[in-house]
């Protein structure tokens, strides 16, 4: 899901906004000198997990692209899945497969996965570059 910002982002929002809403939930905290700290080791983190060049996002963009990932599930009759496929199956598959690892938190569903067949996810390997990735529900 796109919104705000990520986990380490410093962003301005309106007093009522954060106090009703993003505190409460823990979706975030309140900046001082102290969290500032916190705030860097994030972004290091971040910083490390995540594709560093708009090159490297586009080669693994090619990689994605070539062929389908299959998922392995359990479905009941008519193609059914008992429950549906997650972001973290789709991203081990990828793995599984070959292709290079992902953050499930970059992968966006559009619609849950609850069938058996091929279907469309987008990853967003860097802010510029996104992957239509195509993914083949089978039974197990």
């Amino acid at each position: 899901m796109t919104g705000l910002g990520e986990a380490g982002d410093v962003v301005e929002v309106k007093d009522g906004y954060a106090r009703n809403y993003l505190l409460p939930r823990g979706l975030a905290t309140p900046w001082t000198k102290g969290a500032q700290k916190q705030i860097d080791q994030i972004r290091a983190a971040r910083k490390a997990r995540e594709i560093a060049t708009v090159e490297e996002a586009r080669a693994a963009r090619d990689s994605l692209q070539a062929k389908p990932v299959t998922v392995a599930v359990r479905a009941g009759s008519g193609g059914r899945l008992f429950g549906s496929v997650t972001t973290g199956e789709i991203a081990d598959a990828v793995k599984a497969s070959g292709g290079p690892s992902i953050d499930k938190r970059k992968i966006e569903v559009a619609h849950p996965i609850k069938t058996l067949g091929e279907h469309k996810v987008q990853v967003r390997l860097h802010p510029e570059v996104q992957a239509n990735l195509t993914v083949q529900v089978v039974e197990a």
